[in-house]
C-alpha cells in the first residue's frame, strides 16, 4: 500500500523526519527498506537522509501483509459497523471472543471471522490486526486496523487516550449521583489469573458515568473510560458496591434472571483517521438481550 502526503514546510527536510511528522514510525520505515518496501520523493525512490522540499509530494510504500497460517478461518457472521481502506469496527454480539483462545478446540473469535472475510473481499493486506478487545461476554464495538500503519496509529491513540469509548451498564441497586468519577487504581488479584481488583499499589485506572434512569434495584448507566485496564467498568462498579447485572465473576455468583451475561455494551467509539484527516464515529444499538433487560427493568 502506498501513503502519500505534499510537503508544504518551507524549509527542506530529510524524508525520514518528514514521513515521522505524519506519523510514520521508525519500524514502518524498515519493513519498507528492509522487507519490499519503499520510500519515494514525487514518485521516485529515495533513502532516508535524502531532502523533502517545499512542494514535494513524498511517500511511503508498505508490502502487503501475508496471513498468519497458525490462525484458522471462521465463517461465521459479522456485523460491519463501519469500514473504510483503513479500518474495519465491528459490533462484536455476547459469547464471541475477540480474540482466539488456546483452551478453546473451535476457532471462532473474531479474529477468525475477519481472517476469513479479509480473505473473501481479496484485500491485499490479510493480517487480522487488532487495536481494541471486549470481554467475550460484553457486546460492541471492536476496532481492526487492516494493515499495521493503521495498527500503529491508533496504538498511539490508544495510548495517549485519544480513543473515546462509551458503554452502557446496567448495574444492581440506585445510583445516588447523576454524574460521577470513578478514580481507583486496578491490578490483577494475587489469587486469581483472570480477575481483577482495586488496590492501591495497582494501576491508574479512571472510569466516568452519567445516570440515565434508576429505580430501587437497578440503574442504567452511561459509561465513559479514560483509561483501559482489563475488565475496569465491572471491577470499578462492583468496588462501588453496584456490580453490573448478570456478572457472576464480580457480582452473584448465580447470574441474574434479567439477562444470561454482564450487562455491558459499547455503543459509542470515536478515533481519529490520519488517512481521511476526519474523525471516525461509529455506533452500535443496544442488542436484543440488554434492550430486554432495561425493559423488565
Amino acid at each position: 500500500m502506498e501513503f502519500t502526503w505534499r510537503y508544504d514546510h518551507a524549509t527542506p527536510r530529510k524524508l525520514r523526519s518528514a514521513l515521522k511528522m505524519s506519523g510514520v514510525t521508525s519500524s514502518l520505515m524498515k519493513v519498507a527498506i528492509y522487507h519490499g518496501g519503499q520510500m519515494l520523493i514525487n514518485g521516485e525512490p529515495k533513502w532516508a537522509v535524502d531532502l523533502v522540499h517545499p512542494g514535494d509530494r513524498y511517500s511511503i510504500v508498505i508490502p502487503p501483509e501475508q496471513a498468519n497460517d497458525h490462525v484458522d478461518e471462521s465463517s461465521a457472521p459479522i456485523e460491519i459497523a463501519y469500514e473504510d481502506r483503513d479500518f474495519l469496527v465491528l459490533n462484536k454480539p455476547a459469547g464471541v471472543a475477540t480474540v482466539p483462545a488456546h483452551n478453546v478446540p473451535v476457532a471462532d473469535s473474531l479474529v477468525n471471522r475477519v481472517k476469513y472475510y479479509y480473505r473473501r473481499q481479496g484485500y491485499e493486506n490479510q493480517v487480522t490486526h487488532v487495536a481494541t478487545r471486549l470481554d467475550k461476554d460484553t457486546s460492541g464495538l471492536v476496532v481492526f486496523p487492516k494493515h499495521r500503519f493503521a495498527h500503529a496509529i491508533l496504538d498511539r491513540q490508544l495510548k495517549r487516550h485519544q480513543v473515546k469509548k462509551n458503554y452502557y451498564a446496567l448495574v444492581s441497586g440506585r445510583i445516588p449521583a447523576q454524574h460521577g468519577y470513578i478514580d481507583a487504581p486496578i491490578r490483577r488479584d494475587p489469587e486469581s489469573f483472570v480477575k481483577r481488583v482495586v488496590a492501591p499499589d495497582g494501576k491508574p485506572s479512571v472510569t466516568e458515568y452519567w445516570l440515565e434512569q434508576a429505580n430501587a434495584h437497578r440503574s442504567l448507566v452511561k459509561v465513559r473510560l479514560h483509561t483501559g485496564r482489563t475488565h475496569q467498568i465491572r471491577v470499578h462498579f462492583s468496588f462501588l458496591g453496584h456490580p453490573l447485572v448478570g456478572d457472576e465473576m464480580y457480582g452473584t455468583s448465580e447470574g441474574s434472571p434479567l439477562i444470561g451475561r454482564q450487562a455491558l455494551h459499547c455503543y459509542w467509539l470515536q478515533f481519529y483517521s490520519p488517512f481521511k484527516e476526519q474523525l471516525i464515529t461509529v455506533k452500535a444499538p443496544l442488542p436484543a438481550d440488554f434492550r430486554a433487560a432495561v425493559a423488565r427493568n
